[in-house]
């Protein structure tokens, strides 16, 4: 009887423990389940669908990593960054004239600022076409914001000390306001990440710029 009862304790304990041992295996699987799971549903955020296609719902690394791989220029890229060249350059024709025409010290200041600017900003742009811009259309120079108009740049030429300063400085805020509208307009519509941060830059520079010169006026 004592043996009958030392077997059935033994038989009872094995059983519980091998029911612990489960339990904890359910348990770890069970909360590695819970973690996947809490992992890959995070804060979700709306990806709006194609044209004729509904919105999506995706996690926010779903949503970041889709934007990743879906870098590639678009016509809006590859026009900023032909435009922007030709108004960059329009710019540094202008402040290649403060040197020898500006009276105001600040006026030569800025325009040296503009100048080192935008030259290195052509030559990115330029390289960034050269990898990325088969394609896309030609554009009218002329409908660009804030370009001056040839009639403009002749009295630029033609001006001199205060007449050059104040000149100088309301063509260059126009200049100014129109490459921020051409990089606003290509955040909304384009679609690589370079131009992007280009055009975020010019935003960034020329908000301070024109704040500057709406100073000296």
């Amino acid at each position: 009887m004592p043996h009958r009862r030392a077997s059935l304790t033994t038989a009872l304990l094995t059983a519980a423990a091998v029911l612990a041992v489960g339990g904890c295996s359910g348990s770890a699987n069970g909360g590695d389940s819970g973690a996947k799971s809490a992992a890959r549903t995070g804060p979700s955020v709306i990806a709006p669908g194609k044209p004729g296609e509904a919105n999506r719902t995706m996690s926010a690394a779903d949503a970041a990593a889709q934007r990743q791989d879906d870098n590639s220029p678009n016509a809006a890229d590859r026009s900023y960054a032909r435009m922007m060249i030709v108004h960059h350059t329009q710019a540094l024709k202008m402040t290649g004239l403060a040197p020898k025409r500006a009276r105001s010290t600040q006026v030569k200041r800025i325009a040296e600022r503009i100048s080192a600017a935008q030259g290195p900003e052509i030559s990115a742009m330029e390289g960034w076409l050269a990898m990325n811009g088969k394609g896309g259309t030609a554009h009218d120079h002329g409908t660009m914001p804030g370009m001056a108009t040839e009639a403009q740049l002749t009295e630029l030429r033609a001006a001199r000390g205060k007449a050059f300063d104040r000149l100088f400085l309301k063509l260059m805020i126009a200049h100014h306001e129109g490459a921020i509208t051409m990089a606003t307009d290509v955040k909304a519509q384009g679609n690589n990440i370079q131009i992007e941060e280009m055009a975020d830059d010019v935003i960034a520079q020329q908000t301070s710029e024109i704040v500057r010169m709406r100073d000296m006026l």
